[in-house]
């Protein structure tokens, strides 16, 4: 059987289950669509969570981040997990005590206004369409290689697979699809990640084998693994995988990825499908029990790979030859189909060289070996996960089960993001401003339609991406950290905090933001419409790192227009105050 075959079986599998569970658990009413009725079981709450927050920047996108980057962008897992207690301790067992079904529709009440509400609704928007924009990417590029197929097909394909199962489904077919894709994509990480580990330093735990020996038979054997990958980098001109930078930019980005973890509203709503408030807290501790499986594995997984790399394009290390073109491993040819990957032979002497071309210390020994710039000219860092079983040599099984799992973990999330925009237009725009008497079946129509829309936005975004998955899904994390969470923050600690000083707060974060992100990075992300570049970042903060800075021109905007404007009404303070205590009643009243 070719792997063609295998990957068309076993993807082919994952959807059929997929789409079975869509349509045994489809959405009959708004409650099921928003909020699949109140009735998930915490624990299984937990594992959807878990599967909607670990997207292909997760799965796909982290490990390759890491790999190339090394120990600095270990911050992701320490601002991912983060977020999530900080999310566990402050908001969701208040959110759900509130008892509705969306973020806008909290904001709205809280604040007693349609406006705040709106703005609300546009900051979901914009949040999580920059998300959904790397999770279609993910997917794509997981479609367009094991199916073979372009990437820009990869997208569509992908696309069509999340509007039959979110749009048919809701909340409640998402939630249950969702569980089934947490075990399908935590099965397809740790997998070859216990293979290559087994293989690299002989333990099985990958995590353990990080910080173990090399193995008889690998190069540095009897050498720790970080050691031998440090040797192997700077050799080749590349900084040390263990070195750090700048620990200000790295604190900065740390929060911004925890804060914007709180305030994500796909994420949020997840804890307003538990039946009590009790239940919230213990679904975020079960989620991250859930999460904390694959990211102890993630560091494992970069080093490793990185070190794999490595090693096949310099079999006996710098000291020897490169590999030469006609020696090059199978899986070279498959992934440069995609376009993801590309050699070239600069110098015509039939080997490919790969060193850092950009450090200058490396241009003696360039010039003396007759090298002419590093030959590996694209190696786009989202396929290292999904390359990886190949380029350790592991059965065919287990790369079509890291493909399954790869399109798992990007459709998890563009489900629960698209469920997000869906629920803000049609529950909180359509039925709570603009058409208060639609009916029942009307504002189902009506999300159904609007998620459709935006899978169609999502796909079309997806083909030019402003970055790699995680790079673009820290955006959407600074934009959440900017907007929404200092405002759910004061929403349920401030009963001082009114109406305006939320619109006001909310407004400068949104702006502030988008104007840094989209200066750098192009207007509204269309490629070559940046105004500035990277040399001109303000106190050499990356767009990527600007959120707590929003955050912070939110918190001051909100609150010296909330004290120069009246407090608000006495019932609103009382609702503040009840929904404060997260024990009792399972939601709060609006006296």
């Amino acid at each position: 059987m070719t792997q063609t075959t295998l990957n068309f079986i076993v993807v082919g599998a994952s959807f059929a289950l997929y789409f079975g569970i869509a349509f045994w658990a489809r959405a009959a009413s708004t409650s099921e669509f928003y909020a699949a009725g109140r009735g998930v079981n915490p624990i299984v709450n937990g594992m959807a969570t878990a599967a909607d927050w670990m997207s292909a920047a997760s799965f796909i996108s982290m490990a390759g981040l890491i790999a190339f980057v090394g120990y600095n962008n270990s911050l992701f897992l320490m601002g991912w997990t983060g977020g999530y207690v900080l999310m566990a301790m402050l908001l969701a067992p208040y959110l759900r005590k509130f008892g509705k079904f969306t973020v806008p529709e909290f904001v709205g009440d809280r604040y007693y206004s349609n406006a705040a509400r709106v703005v609300a609704v546009i900051c979901l928007i914009v949040i999580s369409v920059t998300y959904v924009i790397g999770q279609m990417r993910g997917a794509g590029i997981a479609f367009s290689r094991f199916l073979e197929i372009d990437i820009d097909a990869g997208l569509y394909t992908a696309g069509l697979v999340v509007f039959v199962y979110a749009v048919l489904g809701g909340m409640k077919g998402i939630t249950y699809t969702q569980v089934a894709q947490y075990c399908v994509l935590i099965i397809a990480y740790t997998i070859p990640a216990i293979f290559i580990s087994l293989n690299l330093t002989g333990n099985p735990i990958p995590g353990l084998g990080l910080f173990s020996t090399m193995a008889e038979g690998q190069a540095g054997a009897g050498q720790h693994l970080l050691v031998t990958l440090d040797g192997l980098l700077t050799d080749l001109g590349f900084r040390e995988y263990t070195a750090t930078t700048n620990p200000w930019l790295m604190a900065l980005y740390t929060l911004s990825l925890m804060i914007g973890t709180a305030g994500l509203p796909h994420v949020i709503i997840r804890f307003f499908t538990v039946p009590k408030v009790a239940d919230a807290r213990t679904s975020a501790g079960w989620a991250l029990v859930f999460i904390a499986l694959l990211y102890l594995t993630a560091p494992a997984v970069g080093a490793m790979a990185r070190l794999n790399i490595t090693t096949t394009m310099w079999p006996a290390g710098i000291e020897g030859e490169a590999v030469a073109v006609d020696e090059l491993p199978d899986w070279f040819e498959t992934w440069q189909v995609t376009g993801l990957l590309g050699v070239e032979d600069k110098n015509g002497d039939g080997r490919i060289q790969y060193y850092n071309d950009a450090n200058p210390d490396m241009a003696e020994l360039a010039a003396e070996r007759g090298w002419e710039g590093n030959e590996l000219v694209t190696f786009n860092r989202d396929i290292l996960v999904l390359a990886n079983p190949e380029i350790a040599q592991l059965p065919g099984w287990v790369i079509a089960l890291i493909a399954a799992g790869g399109i798992a973990a990007a459709l998890s999330t563009a489900a629960g993001l698209l469920l997000a925009i869906s629920s803000a237009i049609s529950h909180d725009l359509i039925k709570s401003v603009f058409k208060p008497d639609i009916s029942e079946k009307g504002e189902l129509l009506a999300a159904r339609i609007s998620m459709a829309v935006a899978i169609c936005v999502a796909v079309y975004l997806g083909l030019n991406p402003p970055g790699f998955a995680a790079q673009v899904v820290a955006l959407a994390f600074g934009l959440a950290a900017a907007t929404l969470f200092p405002t759910l923050m004061m929403g349920i600690f401030s009963k001082r905090m009114n109406s305006a000083g939320a619109i006001a707060g909310m407004l400068a974060g949104l702006i502030s933001t988008c104007l840094y992100l989209f200066l750098f990075l192009g207007w509204f992300f269309i490629p070559g419409t940046a105004t500035l570049d990277s040399s001109q970042y303000l106190f050499g903060i990356p767009p990527t790192h600007f959120g707590p800075i929003g955050a912070v021109f939110n918190f001051a905007a909100a609150f010296l227009v909330s004290r120069a404007t009246s407090a608000p009404p006495e019932h609103i303070q009382a609702l503040v105050e009840s929904v404060r205590y997260p024990r009792g009643a399972g939601a709060a009243v609006d006296h």
